[in-house]
Parts: C-alpha cells; structure tokens; sequence
C-alpha cells in the first residue's frame, strides 16, 4: 500500500514536472484590440498578430473590444482574464491619459504589465475637400474670429483625436466644439459631408483618405514632416514651437503574468516589429520609435501617465468626469 501510494506521488511529480517543461504557449493566443474597427490599433495589432503566430508556432487572434475610449477593452484584460500571458491587450494613449482624465475601475500602472512597445504614431488634422480651410494658421485664425461655431470630431473621450484637439485649443487660444463618435472611422462621412469641420486622425488612418481627395491635410503633429506627405507642414513649424504630440502602441498583459511568457511575448513582438511588410508598414505611417522592451517600455508608459497627470495640474488638459 505504501508503495502504491508513492508510486502516484512520484506519478504526479513527473506529470507536473512534464507540465512545466513544456514551453510557452501551448495554445492560441488573444490580442484585445479595444478601438474600432479599421483603425491604426487594429491594422498594426493584426500585422504584429500573424508575425508573431510564426514565431510562437500558436495562433494569436485579434478581438476587437471597442469602447469607452478603449477602456472596455483594457479593463477586459486587467480585471477579466487570468495572468497567464495567454490574453494580450494592444494599448494606446488613452490607456496613460484617463488614468488622469477619468475614474477608471481599474488602474493600468497595477494591473497591467507591459510586454513591448511597437511604435508612436502622429495625427494629422485633417478637413473636408470641400472646405473652405485651405492651411492649418486659416484654419486657427478664423477659429479664433468666431470661438464656438467650428467642431471637430474625434474617435472618442481621452482618444488621441480628442486630446490633440483639446491641446491645440490651449496652444492656440481657440474655442472648438468637441462631437466624440465610436471610433474615427464614423466621423469621415460628416468630415466630408462639411457637417464637422476638422478631424486629428491617426496618420495610418487618416492617409488612405487623404491620398483619395476625400478629404484635405492641414498639418501634422509629428516633429518633422512625412515622406508620406511632405508638403504638410508640422504644427510646431506653423506657429507653435514645440508643439509634438503622438499615440503609442504597445502590448500589455495581466499583472503578474509568469517573467517567462512575459519574455516569450516580448521576444515575439520585437522579432514582429523588425520584418520587412511591417518597416513598411510603420514608413507609411510616419511612425517613430519607442522602447521595445518590457522594462523599457514599462517606464515609458509610466513617465506617461505622469505627462497627463502634469497637463492636468497645469489646466492644459480638463477632467473628464
């Protein structure tokens, strides 16, 4: 009996022991994406999903959890799901900037840990073809003759397109009237319908409709211009020095997922970021780079937080609840 009974000890040690050599993943891997289909999060997430499928020899699937300025999706993953490495989010800027701007059931600096960071993409402020509004200084100078009576739509509240508009308000002295809808996508047909006057859209959103003269680019939010679109100037050389703004993309997961399929991931998306069809892709974005790493990223993401948490205190950002 006695025998019997280590026999099923050891039994089990070697099954556990099977268990935990075998390497990470042994199954199908999800990517959040928690912004609207179409968009710049979705297109990058889906090019880094399949590049990183080949590396880890499993399927990463995108699913799209859009909401709340990406925050449905984000809490999904930081409150929901079990810290195993086996649910990844793809973050944004709203991700640092409502830890400032809005009370949040979770907190991404303690819930989440960040895996690598993949780029930082520029806005473009764009308007309709059809607008009157032929550079970005007409745009302010007539803005700032009739304060009130020109909107800009934006893809949601603590989205990029919405606090790139609120920061070239406080930069420029302008009163613009905010008109948030789900995702930047559904604000094109009123863009070019004339029925909202400006759009601050991610330049990998926004270029596809600007090289099909739907509608016009005013200026850029980046520190140089685009090879993409050279002869749109940058905010900063029209008036407002210093002005740079852009949003992030990176991968996170659970707090406390195992350091081992943190690296396996981060490995994955670095490997993802340097093949040739996703260079390309970021070129045509006009994206710059960010720190790749986990521990790298990690404290960017931080010194972000502290970024919005600053435009608050300094009354250049407003609370939005």
């Amino acid at each position: 009996m006695k025998f019997f009974r280590f026999a099923i000890f050891v039994s089990a040690l070697l099954l556990a022991g099977g268990s935990l050599a075998q390497s990470f993943p042994t199954r199908p891997i999800t990517m959040i994406v928690p912004y609207a289909a179409g968009g710049s999060a979705e297109v990058v997430g889906r090019l880094v999903a399949n590049d990183m499928s080949k590396t880890l020899g499993q399927n990463v699937i995108v699913e799209l959890r859009p909401g709340a300025g990406g925050n449905i999706g984000a809490e999904l993953v930081a409150k929901s799901t079990r810290p195993d490495g086996y649910t990844m989010l793809i973050g944004s800027l709203s991700l640092s900037a409502n830890v400032a701007l809005m009370k949040l059931n979770f907190d991404p600096r303690k819930d989440l840990a960040a895996v690598a960071g993949l780029a930082t993409l520029p806005n473009l402020m764009v308007t309709g073809a059809d607008s009157p509004f032929r550079t970005i200084k007409e745009a302010i100078a007539t803005a700032r003759a009739k304060p009130g009576q020109f909107t800009y739509g934006s893809s949601g509240p603590g989205t990029s397109s919405h606090l790139t508009g609120e920061l070239l308000m406080a930069a420029a002295n302008i009163e613009l009237i905010h008109v948030p809808y789900k995702g930047s996508g559904a604000v094109y047909p009123d863009l070019i319908g004339g029925r909202v006057n400006f759009l601050f859209d991610l330049m990998g959103s926004a270029l596809g409709h600007v090289q099909g003269g739907k509608v016009r680019a005013l200026a850029t939010t980046s520190s140089r211009r685009s090879a993409a679109l050279p002869d749109v100037p940058t905010i900063a050389e029209s008036g407002f020095p210093g002005f740079e703004f852009g949003a992030y993309l990176a991968l996170f997961v659970p707090a406390g997922t195992p350091k081992d399929a943190i690296s396996r991931l981060e490995e994955a998306a670095a490997k993802s970021i340097q093949m040739p069809a996703m260079r390309e892709r970021f070129a045509q974005m006009a994206a710059e780079p960010v720190p790749v790493s986990a521990e790298g990223f990690q404290k960017y993401f931080a010194d972000d937080v502290e970024r919005f948490m600053r435009l608050v205190r300094e009354g250049r950002l407003k609370p939005l609840q």
